[in-house]
């Protein structure tokens, strides 16, 4: 009987490969929206009281455009401006999520507000009546779990809404158990400490136990509460600003309240020492980093050093649970940040390949456009839902590549050796599992020899791209890379060629 090389190693996984593979936080394809933008409610007109004056309902052909200041509210009038999106609408458009294989979907905030984007909550333990109750909360966390998607919401506990109960009672009445939620001072303008000096956004005093145990340290707390109606992270707003003693307290009573729930902050700076104190960041330095580099602002060494020293100094089991994303509700979308079409291409290659999880911004799959707040955050554009669409059509490539690549969610990573490339290989335990990733970001041709430093790729044996189907043949660990200006490549081993013959029978 003749023998099947193929098949013939015991595919056990290793440990750590195992261990990574089995957990939903690494390695994910985060798809991140705001409930007001996506769907338009199926009976607008019965939800029009819900947006008394000054807010304004739009139509969903309508966009959004940078208002004047309210003195009187002390919020900009784009702030109050809303679209009438629900969690009933959203739940019935979950089809397109699914169909892109999203794992994880995450909502920008949900409870009570008194502004479109919620950053400036009323009451956390409420949902707000336009998008619905802590009931469709419930519904809509089933039927994710149904689609094997996990839900993640928005937590912000730096800060509370002016127009909150809580601080109207602390700020006008001395004898107010939440006097002391808040930094009253007259020296503040508004008389109470603010996030960046911004009036409608009230700091709270997270040193304060009743604070606390508000938050996340009593079993019906906002944290533990919601996880417990099936939700399965948070995301911290501003998570710099709480700091990382009382993150790893969030994060500590998330996991005893479900284990294996996902706290990820919002963390500007490096991400080396926000570990363990959160399971993950959202990247916002390596998005700064890929735009740069996108945008030919930094060399492909320069880029690449940046990098490397990013992944080498920060904990590698966190990193593959960070979110790596290029666009969302606080940053222009990507066709703003990046205007060539081809720089586009390699940046999002990048983000699908480095170790991570990836994070795409609601009609961003679609090529939607938009610049600086609030442009980028216009309705979604389900006109564009075609395949006929371009962009849809290179997001779902890229998708179902990472999804038929295990190393791309859950490898190890290590640099190649390269001059004027920037060049990375993600590989696991199986030398069939190894993707090795070439990108050119400038703007002319470049022929480079590349060093793999991998002993199991062999001599004479072949790398076939998985974008063009190139193939290139491996010379003593070398091998001969041409790539166009803004190029990229994705290569796999072929480890099982035509004609019966593989030098990889006996390499695992």
């Amino acid at each position: 009987m003749p023998i099947d090389y193929a098949n013939s190693f015991d595919r056990q996984l290793s440990g750590v490969f195992g261990r990574r593979e089995a957990d939903w936080r690494n390695g994910a394809l985060v798809y991140q929206l705001i409930v007001d933008r996506f769907a338009p409610s199926a009976d607008l007109q019965a939800k029009r009281h819900l947006y008394p004056e000054p807010k304004v309902l739009h139509s969903w052909d309508e966009l959004p455009v940078a208002g004047h200041y309210d003195e009187a509210h002390h919020v900009y009038s784009h702030e109050i401006d809303f679209w009438g999106g629900d969690l009933a609408s959203l739940r019935n458009h979950l089809d397109h999520i699914a169909d892109l294989g999203v794992t994880v979907l995450y909502l920008c905030p949900i409870h009570l507000a008194w502004t479109n984007h919620g950053y400036d909550a009323l009451d956390y333990t409420a949902v707000r009546p336009e998008y619905g109750t802590r009931d469709d909360v419930r519904a809509l966390a089933d039927d994710l779990h149904q689609r094997d998607i996990k839900l993640v919401l928005d937590g912000v506990f730096n800060h509370m809404g002016r127009n909150s109960e809580m601080f109207r009672s602390a700020i006008t009445d001395p004898a107010s158990p939440y006097r002391d939620w808040f930094d009253l001072d007259e020296k503040y303008s508004g008389g109470a400490r603010s996030w960046y000096l911004n009036e409608n956004l009230p700091e709270l005093v997270l040193e304060n136990p009743e604070v606390q145990r508000y938050v996340y340290a009593q079993p019906d707390s906002v944290v533990r509460g919601y996880l417990r109606d099936g939700v399965d992270g948070w995301r911290l707003d501003v998570a710099f600003d709480l700091g990382m003693k009382y993150l790893g307290e969030i994060t500590a009573a998330a996991h005893d309240e479900k284990p294996g729930s996902l706290v990820l902050g919002e963390i500007t700076s490096f991400p080396e020492q926000w570990f363990p104190e959160l399971d993950a960041v959202l990247h916002f330095v390596i998005r700064h980093v890929l735009v740069l580099i996108a945008n030919q602002q930094v060399s492909a060494a320069h880029g690449a050093a940046m990098l490397r020293r990013i992944y080498d100094d920060a904990d590698f089991e966190h990193m593959l649970k960070s979110w790596i994303y290029l666009d969302n509700h606080d940053m222009p979308r990507l066709t703003s940040a990046v205007p060539d079409a081809d720089a586009r291409s390699l940046a999002t290659v990048l983000q699908f390949t480095l170790p991570g999880s990836v994070n795409l911004y609601y009609g961003s799959e679609l090529g939607m456009t938009g610049g600086e707040d609030p442009e980028n955050r216009a309705p979604m554009r389900w006109d564009l839902v075609s395949d006929d669409n371009p962009v849809l059509r290179s997001t779902r490539r890229l998708i179902a590549l990472r999804e038929s690549h295990r190393a791309l969610r859950i490898g190890n990573l290590r640099w190649l050796v390269t001059e004027r490339l920037i060049g990375f290989e993600r590989h696991t335990d199986l030398v069939g599992d190894t993707v090795v990733v070439l990108a050119n970001p400038a703007d002319q041709p470049i022929t480079e020899q590349v060093l793999l430093p991998d002993s199991k790729l062999l001599d004479a044996s072949s790398l076939r791209d998985l974008l063009s189907g190139e193939e290139l043949t491996i010379i003593r660990s070398v091998i001969e890379v041409s790539l166009p200006p803004r190029g990229s490549m994705v290569l796999a081993p072929v480890t099982n060629p035509p004609g019966g013959y593989t030098q990889y029978k006996r390499i695992q």
